[in-house]
């Protein structure tokens, strides 16, 4: 069954929110799931903005605890619980989860429902129903994680012409075949599953780094991925800045990228100072396969067999304009 998956940019920039970019918010779709990551000052408002709207958010997964990821979650959790929600959120971090919730309890109140903590160490994995969420380490200098969308294998093709020219019929012989199991035709032969059936075919991956300094953990988890996003708050001008805040250049996001081989870098987190064409023009140098997202551009993810990721201006305020990573 064939499943979208979309990476939504609520928020694209970096410690402060600009006129046209806010703080750090990244919706990613998969079918009728919605997994928000970071959940900075004024997220709710940029949902209530997009074409998403605000969805009763089952889980929220939290990179790091710096106040430009999570301010805006006292005003998300209050919103639902002035609603009348009853289901409760589940929200993900690393070590630090439970005392930033004693703090931001004192600021919130009372809910009319329940939130559940995990706090995550690297290296971890949550198994969903088709694909699995995997924590690595990052270098921001705090405890932080990233998160990686890792789908399942498929199945491999049916080949249905050698189905024909065996005389399966259609029904649920062929049924039983793709699901692994051997069948025996009237004439009394039996055809293994083998016969009729390609080799598995890889899932998508979606890997979101949040803060970090380049390193070998990120280009470890973003090995072949479909969509890597990655922080450039920098450009090269300002290395020496990155060093000491453990933030990435564009360049140097570009590097890991590249290192990773993945199949579109898209660069967020972008300092007030920089601007989306300089951080696209220094990365492409180095890794041609960049764009820079702005507030509700999209990122279509369909299976390798249907197109690479797609870039869609405003994908998320209705206009869809496909823009290539040239652009």
């Amino acid at each position: 069954m064939s499943v979208d998956l979309d990476v939504v940019f609520l928020g694209t920039s970096g410690s402060t929110p600009t006129a046209r970019r806010a703080p750090s918010a990244t919706l990613v779709r998969r079918g009728g799931e919605r997994l928000l990551v970071d959940c900075a000052e004024g997220t709710q408002r940029q949902l209530l903005r997009s074409s998403v709207g605000l969805p009763d958010l089952d889980e929220i997964f939290l990179t790091h605890y710096h106040a430009d990821h999570y301010l805006g979650l006292p005003g998300l959790l209050k919103t639902f619980s002035l609603r009348g929600r009853e289901a409760p959120v589940a929200v993900y971090g690393p070590p630090g989860l439970e005392e930033l919730f004693g703090d931001l309890r004192r600021v919130m109140g009372k809910l009319a429902f329940g939130v559940r903590l995990a706090e995550l160490q690297p290296g971890d994995r949550l198994d969903r129903d088709g694909y699995a969420l995997e924590t690595f380490r990052l270098d921001h200098g705090v405890s932080a994680v990233g998160y990686a969308l890792v789908e399942d294998e498929r199945p491999g093709r049916f080949d249905d012409a050698a189905a024909d020219e065996l005389g399966v019929p259609f029904g649920p012989e062929r049924g039983r075949l793709q699901r692994g199991e051997a069948v025996t035709l009237a004439d009394g032969t039996t055809i293994a599953p083998d016969r009729l059936i390609g080799p598995a075919r890889g899932g998508r991956t979606i890997v979101l780094a949040g803060d970090t300094a380049p390193c070998e953990h990120v280009v470890a988890a973003a090995q072949g991925a479909d969509v890597l996003v990655h922080e450039a708050t920098f450009l090269d001008e300002d290395r020496d800045r990155a060093r000491e805040t453990r933030h990435s250049t564009a360049g140097e996001a570009a590097a890991v990228a590249l290192a990773a081989g993945v199949k579109l870098l898209a660069l967020t987190h972008l300092s007030a100072r920089v601007f989306g064409s300089e951080a696209a023009g220094e990365a492409r140098e180095v890794f041609p396969d960049t764009v820079v997202p702005k507030d509700f551009d999209v990122i279509d993810v369909p299976f390798p067999e249907r197109g690479p990721p797609e870039l869609l201006q405003g994908g998320a305020k209705g206009g869809r304009s496909v823009v290539s990573s040239e652009s």
